[in-house]
């Protein structure tokens, strides 16, 4: 092998391997106060909540939806949620990717106490997946259940926009 050929393999795989540590440090833990350091952050800004799971193959059809909306509604803040123990970090990521997802903001449960978390987010809702929420400015929300069609996407982002 050459030393420029080496030279290029070696600066490839530093380039995937900081790629790849760099998806997986972007997902935050989501913990017990989590859910208001979002509202918080968000505040007087309308976004999207999509909560989901990597064994759930609802939510991987729903992420197709989500790529679509994200690229034809690039001014609205779309921040995934994955259900998922936190190490089921590394498999989040990997589908994240796939789905052109990865760079927005992540995050997964990291309490053992996944119901907690969910009562957190909404008193009301019990498990089921995927999950989405839609808020307005004013963080009022509609929550909606199960893998949506674009066009039902459609309608919730005209009710939340400014």
């Amino acid at each position: 092998m050459t030393f420029q050929t080496a030279l290029k393999v070696l600066l490839i795989t530093a380039f995937l391997t900081s790629n790849s540590h760099a998806a997986e440090n972007s997902t935050q833990t989501f913990n017990s106060g989590s859910y208001q350091q979002i509202l918080s952050e968000n505040a007087a800004q309308p976004f999207v909540l999509a909560i989901w799971s990597v064994d759930c193959p609802s939510c991987i059809k729903d992420m197709s939806v989500l790529s679509q909306i994200r690229q034809s509604h690039p001014d609205v803040k779309i921040i995934m949620l994955s259900t998922d123990e936190a190490s089921a970090t590394p498999e989040a990521a990997n589908i994240l990717t796939r789905h052109a997802l990865n760079d927005l903001e992540n995050w997964i449960f990291g309490s053992d106490d996944a119901q907690k978390l969910r009562y957190e987010i909404d008193p009301s809702w019990y498990g089921e997946l995927p999950r989405t929420y839609f808020f307005n400015a004013e963080h009022k929300r509609i929550g909606k259940s199960g893998a949506l069609k674009i066009e039902e996407f459609e309608t919730q982002l005209d009710k939340i926009k400014p």
